[in-house]
């Protein structure tokens, strides 16, 4: 959440810095899935970019939810807030379960 404002903090709208703060998220959690959840499978760069793509599916999840809330909540700095933080549980179950299933999968020979 904090990406997202100082993404607004410097200009970006409330949709390009929901964009860049989703991204810097992927980014984190790509990295702490990797270190933490699940076994790393193969190249670092290949599995950033598989992880990327699967995460997409999450995202529109994630940015649909928050984009709709901002149409319903009143103009206030605490609605972006509120639409991360519907908008991440919203997507989180897909994340997850694209990210054991298809992105740190094991890799059979």
């Amino acid at each position: 959440m904090s990406a997202l404002y100082l993404a607004l903090a410097l200009g970006a709208g409330p949709y390009v810095g929901r964009l860049l703060s989703f991204l810097f998220a992927v980014w984190v959690t790509w990295r702490l899935n990797r270190r933490f959840t699940f076994r790393a499978t193969e190249s670092v760069w290949r599995e950033w970019w598989r992880y990327l793509t699967v995460m997409l599916g999450g995202g529109v999840i994630n940015l649909g939810t928050y984009m709709l809330l901002l149409q319903f909540l009143p103009e206030a700095r605490w609605a972006p807030a509120v639409g991360v933080v519907a908008g991440s549980l919203a997507g989180m179950t897909f994340n997850f379960i694209s990210a054991k299933y298809f992105v740190f999968r094991e890799l059979h020979d």
